[in-house]
């Protein structure tokens, strides 16, 4: 796993959107401007407008902006400035991180503050990022790029996943497409029921 930046956002040019971040996020920020790192473990988004997977504004704003694609996504309090290898995303709520598990929509609060969670994932990235698939893609000689993301079939959240589940890399926003696609299906169903994943003939 490379433990370095593999890469690096542009010199920020849409400085109205800093407007919408806490002030912790813009600090950091405006010390770099978003990032990937460990492999592709971490994607933290940037102030900018192109690329189109590392802005912050697309995210937020744009045709596929979270709270438009999640209804437990909040417009415009929740800031959804990171995703890990595999598309959940990590929004920050009145200075608090918490997690969208994307496959299923679910969104849960982290207990800890924007610097608390880069610190638990400097300390064990693996675990804070639960990057096992991750590994495993490296491991068999894939190489994730940036403005890519893990998909996962069957995807996790079946019951038909877990190690034995191919992985690809494909474009970010398609994965966060997918996923959100699945989560409304999933909701749809209601509680209880049961479903098996297939794939499309």
């Amino acid at each position: 796993m490379n433990t370095e930046t593999t890469y690096q956002g542009p010199a920020i040019d849409d400085p109205d959107i800093l407007e919408y971040v806490p002030p912790e996020l813009r600090e950091l920020l405006a010390e770099t401007n978003g990032f990937v790192r460990w492999s592709g473990g971490l994607h933290l988004r940037g102030a900018c407008r192109k690329p189109q997977w590392h802005s912050l504004r697309e995210a937020m704003f744009g045709p596929m902006a979270l709270h438009a694609l999640y209804p437990d996504v909040l417009d415009p309090t929740d800031v959804p400035f990171a995703q890990d290898c595999s598309g959940d995303q990590f929004v920050l709520r009145g200075g608090e991180v918490h997690q969208l598990a994307a496959e299923v929509g679910e969104i849960d609060p982290l207990g800890i503050d924007l610097r608390g969670f880069l610190a638990q994932i400097e300390a064990d990235p693996v675990e804070a990022l639960c990057m096992h698939p991750l590994l495993r893609y490296l491991r068999d000689g894939g190489v994730l790029q940036p403005g890519r993301l893990l998909l996962a079939y069957p995807p996790f959240c079946t019951g038909q996943s877990g190690a034995g589940a191919s992985l690809r890399d494909v474009p970010a926003l398609e994965v966060i497409r997918f996923h959100a696609d699945l989560a409304r299906q999933i909701n749809d169903l209601g509680g209880g029921e049961e479903f098996v994943f297939r794939a499309n003939e």
